[in-house]
């Protein structure tokens, strides 16, 4: 079975000078539009119940991922390490309730806190 370090080396790979020139060619701007396309894949396969599409459509939403976090390390942007750690963080930060002191008890309060933290982290932005 690939591990997700062995997806991001293939995904090098085809980005490389003797990978596939498609895959070279490709921008930020040129996958929008796949990305869009992937996602309402994902949309339709849970729409439908359909598991195994729905597995299938992830894998390609994750592809785009992968691939823009692979156009950005080359140009010196941010490395997919960097998207994981960033998420990671957010995903701590956003639940004191987790992996912190503070007491929820219902789904809904759940939200109204990650809203309030979201709020005040955008509040702190330049």
């Amino acid at each position: 079975m690939y591990t997700f370090r062995d997806f991001v080396g293939i995904v090098a790979e085809l980005r490389s000078d003797h990978g596939c020139p498609w895959d070279r060619e490709q921008t930020f701007e040129t996958l929008k539009e796949y990305l869009a396309s992937e996602t309402q894949e994902v949309f339709e396969a849970v729409d439908n119940r359909d598991m195994e599409n729905l597995c299938e459509e992830l894998g390609d939403v994750l592809l785009q991922v992968v691939l823009n976090s692979q156009i950005a390390a080359e140009q010196g942007l941010f490395t997919i390490d960097d998207v994981i750690d960033g998420i990671s963080r957010k995903m701590i930060r956003r639940h004191p309730h987790v992996f912190g002191d503070v007491k929820v008890s219902t789904p809904e309060e759940s939200l109204a806190l990650w809203n309030e933290i979201k709020k005040r982290e955008k509040a702190e932005k330049p």
